[in-house]
């Protein structure tokens, strides 16, 4: 329940379109529903203006269907996102919760579904990687932003090896609200671009590279130490946390 549906809730009982019994029913959600296995947060879109999302990693099939069934159940809730998750646990969570849109990632692990996704909004949001392989954490930004509403554009394989391909979309980077930067190895492009657009930039080291890449470590370190000032930086492969900050920039 957002703050939108909580003040039409309030106008209708004043106006008696609801009871008072009809209005505490639908309180009661608030602030979270408890399974038993989890507590699910029908609250988190009041406080924070995004709603709880469903994380994959380390529950059973079972278990992710049912925390996405009880965010469902909240008629004016907003999107739902089952993150990370195993094709079993998109089973189960679309036999129990149908109508939901999967988005393969090229990556088994990284599948994403998204319910009832959010009205369009304004702002323009370009994510660009360093390469191919930066793809499955980048296809989670983009989806987790469409499911809240944005449009963004994808630049992908533009990394400094080339730097030339990341000049071709120069204008793009200059007119661009926020730009996410996904990429692997030493992490260099998250300085580049901060150094090119006006926009808010969110970094996303990723575990792409060879040996000293240490599994994102080398580019999540290069990022934290860029000389772009105002540069983001989320943790490594988190693809939902760039798209969860740059929502939140924009409201």
């Amino acid at each position: 329940m957002d703050e939108t549906t909580l003040r039409r809730l309030l106008f209708e009982v004043t106006t008696g379109e609801t009871s008072a019994d009809d209005a505490v029913r639908r309180l009661k959600r608030l602030p979270f529903a408890d399974l038993g296995i989890a507590k699910v947060d029908h609250h988190r879109v009041l406080r924070q203006g995004l709603p709880e999302a469903v994380y994959g990693p380390g529950k059973s099939p079972e278990h992710a269907a049912a925390v996405v069934a009880e965010l469902l159940s909240e008629p004016a809730g907003g999107p739902v996102l089952l993150t990370r998750a195993t094709p079993d646990q998109v089973g189960a969570a679309l036999e129990l919760s149908p109508g939901g849109k999967e988005y393969a990632s090229g990556s088994p692990h990284l599948q994403t579904v998204v319910w009832r996704p959010g009205h369009p909004k304004d702002g323009r949001v370009v994510v660009i990687t360093a390469g191919t392989a930066d793809l499955p954490v980048a296809t989670e930004a983009l989806v987790t932003l469409e499911a809240y509403g944005y449009s963004p554009d994808l630049y992908a394989d533009c990394g400094v090896a080339g730097i030339h391909r990341l000049f071709s979309h120069q204008d793009a980077l200059m007119e661009a609200d926020a730009v996410i930067v996904v990429a692997g190895m030493e992490g260099a492009l998250a300085s580049v671009v901060g150094g090119l657009t006006p926009a808010a930039v969110v970094a996303v080291p990723t575990s792409v590279g060879y040996g000293a890449g240490l599994e994102g470590v080398t580019a999540l370190l290069g990022m934290l130490a860029s000389c772009a000032a105002g540069l983001s930086v989320v943790g490594i492969d988190n693809g939902f946390g760039a798209a969860c900050a740059v929502a939140r920039a924009l409201r």
